[in-house]
């Protein structure tokens, strides 16, 4: 950016701070569920001063974490939400980024759940082949067979890969894992990073993101990096296609290219107590599977999951 470019940018990262529901006076006067994503970028600078376009691009791409352009007409409201909680995450944690990353991989997420599925109670049956959902008469869920034995259940909670005939194919997911001996050039030599390419920069119809993590990690071994280049499928060539993201990692020591089909369920779960979550798409940030995972969470439970409550608190008041 620009001397005046940033001047202008601060007045709307200023604008996006402010911003309260509650508060009508931090509205500048104008209806968000109105204007859209584009207006607002143009427009609340004051009203007089605009952003440029490669400015937008890194906001709604970079920030907000919109994976195509419909965002910017769509209303402005939901755009400036997504930044202020990449703000707030931001000044969350430390160490000068929104994201946090598990030691060991994401690996340790289901091995937490497991964990603490158990303490309450739950059973884990591992290394079950061929497990067949069973249904009663009226098409609702009893059980899950695998070698002879049927776990009885009222609710079925899987990936589309288990219930093909209650899901739909929506796109491709084409992707590149790379193994090098140095960090991404150009992120100033760091262990682990993000990189989004903005649609229009590329000429395509989605964005493709690049992530690299490390041993700092523990998951690779010493002085080794991992790096993943990932894009919706556009072509039936990912290696070509894949081609700008690669070109950004510097020398690549090995290279795995892999597309898989991406799935969405199409099933009425209160009919048959069937619970799909959606295949992962390209993005590296996770948010719209963390999306995902809460309305599921909504559909199975029928509440709407609170984040808001402070644990350390409710924890302290528990012991009292």
């Amino acid at each position: 950016m620009g001397l005046f470019e940033k001047r202008r940018a601060r007045k709307f990262f200023i604008y996006v701070q402010d911003y309260d529901d509650n508060d009508p006076k931090s509205h500048e006067g104008l209806d968000l569920n109105k204007f859209t994503g584009l207006d607002a970028c143009k427009l609340l600078q004051c009203r007089k001063y605009g952003l440029e376009d490669d400015t937008i691009d890194f906001i709604g791409h970079a920030l907000a974490l919109h994976s195509n352009d419909s965002y910017l007409d769509q209303p402005a409201l939901g755009f400036i939400k997504r930044m202020k909680l990449y703000a707030e995450s931001l000044a969350r944690f430390q160490g000068g980024s929104p994201y946090i990353y598990p030691l060991y991989g994401l690996g340790e997420l289901p091995q937490a759940f497991a964990r603490l599925s158990a303490v309450y109670g739950g059973t884990y049956m591992l290394h079950k082949p061929e497990c067949k959902v069973e249904f009663d008469a009226d098409g609702k869920a009893t059980g899950v067979t695998s070698e002879g034995e049927t776990a009885k259940c009222k609710k079925v909670v899987c990936d589309p890969s288990y219930l093909p005939d209650k899901v739909k194919k929506v796109g491709k997911v084409a992707r590149a894992i790379c193994i090098m001996s140095h960090p991404i050039p150009d992120t100033n030599n760091s262990h682990s990073a993000q990189v989004i390419l903005p649609q229009k920069q590329l000429g395509r119809k989605s964005d493709m993101y690049l992530f690299c993590c490390s041993y700092a990690h523990n998951v690779a071994p010493k002085g080794k990096y991992i790096a993943f280049v990932s894009a919706e499928a556009e072509t039936d060539n990912p290696e070509v296609e894949l081609k700008p993201g690669v070109d950004l990692l510097g020398p690549v020591e090995e290279i795995f290219y892999d597309t898989y089909d991406r799935y969405v369920p199409i099933n009425d779960h209160a009919a048959d107590s069937c619970f799909i979550s959606a295949s992962y798409d390209p993005t590296t940030h996770f948010e719209t599977t963390v999306n995902d995972v809460i309305e599921m969470y909504t559909k199975i439970t029928g509440k709407v999951l609170d984040l808001s409550v402070d644990l350390s608190a409710a924890s302290a008041a528990s012991e009292e």
